[in-house]
């Protein structure tokens, strides 16, 4: 009881003494809560230019692709369908059924002013030998077989020491952490002087935190606005991302997800209205010239779930649940995934990861889709590091989508190249090492 009557007399004189200082701090807080939009806004007004938020850690080799795009070009640059265009080169020809490549230079300068030379570019490919003909002229001869979309692996941006490249906009001004990742970077139009910088966040929420401050007036390619989504003041655009898809990867080597019947059944008993994004059936692009709207796309129908269910094993019955693993942010699709399962009878638990794992049953992943057809180092057996799902024999499809695998990226002609690439959908979706669900979105945030 003296111990109670104690604290009692020390909370009375601490709030008689502080009660100013605690009123003053409620009211603050009460303050910024109801007025921090207005606040960001008023802050922002001091910015000068355009300043972007970005989430990620980047160094200077490894900035992000737009931001490339931005400051230079490739020899090819990809169209809206991702078909090559001219970038700098303005032509370019093929030799021995596509294993030599040809690229003509044209007129373009540095930012500096200097006229960009063929030995000016500076690609790297361990496949592939350079060399300069002559002051506009730089081949490339492949080491193995021919590679048709060669013309697309060279869109990558090119660049002079220190960031200096070919496009509209030019690097001003770079600060750094630690001399190494990018904390922030200026840019400038040449034709416009208009003037935009580039924040850099390791993570949303402290993205989502530097808006809220002002730092910054715009976000981009965030994932989830939460309570920004409520804010008068906050422009919000969707975009859906149809260079991506969300997919469930089936191990195809493991006991239970090696069989047919299996991936099947839990294809078909996934809800995929239940999900608002665009769906997606395939494993190219829809923008893709040679995406396949005729394949499998597997509806929500249990009932034929419940039947190919009676034509597992017992012995692999035995082994089920189903393991799901999945990131953070998928969270929410594993738990509607996991309750579609089990309203059909067939059990799973879910494992939250934060980086790919070396072992797994099912995978539920984002997965980005070249622009070029050719998935060859996805999909074909001999390719063990990026075939996630161990696809190869002796899954009854594997020889076959080999074969067109190989036929795909070696044929120039691009009817019959389609035809291919219109085979391979089909068939790998008949044998499904992965359930396509759809292009996830992302969002860009403007302050009004």
């Amino acid at each position: 009881m003296k111990t109670l009557h104690y604290w009692s007399i020390f909370i009375s004189a601490f709030l008689s003494r502080f009660k100013l200082v605690l009123l003053g701090s409620v009211l603050l807080g009460v303050f910024v809560f109801l007025f921090s939009s207005k606040m960001s806004r008023f802050l922002a007004f001091f910015q000068t230019g355009n300043t972007i938020g970005v989430v990620d850690k980047f160094n200077l080799d490894n900035l992000p692709l737009f931001i490339q795009q931005e400051i230079s070009v490739g020899l090819t640059r990809l169209d809206a369908n991702n078909q090559p265009i001219p970038g700098i080169a303005t032509a370019w020809e093929s030799q021995e059924n596509g294993r030599v490549w040809i690229f003509h230079i044209g007129n373009y300068k540095w930012q500096d002013g200097t006229k960009i030379q063929a030995k000016d570019i500076n690609y790297q490919f361990k496949d592939a030998k350079k060399e300069v003909t002559d002051a506009t002229t730089i081949k490339f001869t492949l080491n193995k077989d021919p590679y048709v979309p060669f013309p697309t692996a060279v869109t990558r941006p090119v660049f002079k020491r220190g960031l200096i490249g070919a496009g509209d906009w030019k690097v001003t001004g770079l600060t750094t952490i630690t001399g190494q990742f990018s904390r922030s970077l200026t840019l400038v139009n040449r034709k416009t002087d208009a003037k935009k910088t580039y924040r850099f966040y390791d993570t949303e929420d402290i993205a989502l935190t530097a808006y809220k401050l002002g730092q910054v007036r715009q976000l981009v390619g965030i994932t989830d606005p939460k309570d920004l989504s409520t804010w008068n003041n906050a422009k919000i655009d969707i975009k859906t991302n149809e260079d991506r898809y969300v997919g469930i990867f089936l191990d195809m080597q493991n006991k239970v997800t090696s069989d047919k019947n299996i991936r099947q059944a839990l294809a078909y008993a996934i809800n995929k209205d239940e999900f608002p994004e665009k769906r997606a059936i395939s494993v190219i692009s829809p923008k893709s010239w040679v995406f396949n709207p005729q394949v499998k796309d597997y509806k929500y129908n249990p009932d034929r779930a419940k039947e190919l269910l009676k034509n597992v094993p017992a012995d692999v019955r035995k082994n089920l649940p189903i393991n799901l693993v999945t990131l953070p942010g998928l969270l929410p699709v594993a738990d509607k995934i996991k309750k579609n399962w089990e309203d059909m009878g067939l059990h799973a638990n879910i494992q939250v990861i934060n980086a790919p794992p070396d072992d797994f049953q099912a995978l539920l992943w984002i997965q980005s889709i070249p622009p070029d057809p050719d998935q060859y180092s996805l999909w074909h057996s001999t390719q063990m590091e990026a075939n996630i799902t161990n696809y190869g024999p002796p899954a009854k499809e594997s020889p076959r989508i080999d074969k067109l695998l190989e036929d795909g990226r070696r044929t120039l002609d691009p009817e019959a190249r389609k035809s291919i690439y219109y085979d391979f959908q089909r068939f790998l979706l008949e044998d499904l090492p992965v359930i396509p669900l759809f292009y996830p979105v992302t969002y860009t945030i403007t302050r009004k």
